[in-house]
């Protein structure tokens, strides 16, 4: 059975507000940064799994990440798939 990888990105959804971001962005520009803006926070997840297709593991994956990695309602989600 083949292998893929792949890397699901997650973030809050544009509406969402983000104080890490925030909070983030404060400290760049207290450190001179000032030119950083509008800085938003995100989480990743890498896995590896084994399906038939590239579809099966799409499919597979987008469910784990509407389960799992990220919740609907405040976040996006984005994902990167790789054959092995």
């Amino acid at each position: 059975m083949p292998k893929f990888k792949a890397r699901v990105h997650v973030q809050l959804k544009p509406s969402v507000l983000d104080p890490q971001g925030k909070a983030i962005q404060h400290a760049l520009s207290t450190l001179g940064f000032v030119e950083a803006k509008n800085v938003r926070v995100g989480k990743y997840f890498d896995l590896e799994i084994d399906a038939d297709s590239k579809e099966v593991a799409q499919k597979r994956i987008d469910e784990m990440a509407n389960t799992v990695f990220a919740n609907p309602v405040i976040e996006n989600f984005s994902l990167n798939l790789d054959g092995k």
